[in-house]
């Protein structure tokens, strides 16, 4: 029996993220002066969202702890660890939750 190889054709302008619509591939702004993204966090409030950045790499923790509704009990929780292009300006980046749930991370370029 052979080994079935198995790859994914991810590219640098794309991210898995699980509350992505449809393919759950989330779409990035990534041009010469800034950059961009978007992730779905519409079941999360600002105060269960963490963004922060370790070396080079974007960390997005999301969680609220276990609650009941009338559909029984939930929990939900998200850990995403994303590598930054080499030129984003780590200390500019910012982040904010949408009224729409939107967690809108952005960040400059490097000059």
């Amino acid at each position: 029996m052979s080994a079935i190889e198995v790859a994914h054709e991810w590219k640098a302008e794309q991210w898995d993220w699980p509350m992505a619509h449809n393919d759950g591939v989330v779409q990035l702004i990534n041009t010469h002066d800034k950059f961009e993204v978007g992730l779905d966090c519409q079941f999360f409030t600002p105060k269960e969202i963490e963004v922060k950045v370790i070396e080079n790499k974007l960390v997005v923790h999301c969680l609220h702890e276990s609650r009941t509704d009338k559909h029984g009990e939930i929990k939900r929780e998200i850990n995403r660890t994303y590598a930054l292009p080499g030129d984003v300006d780590t200390g500019s980046l910012r982040s904010f939750l949408t009224q729409k749930g939107v967690l809108q991370i952005t960040a400059q370029k490097k000059k």
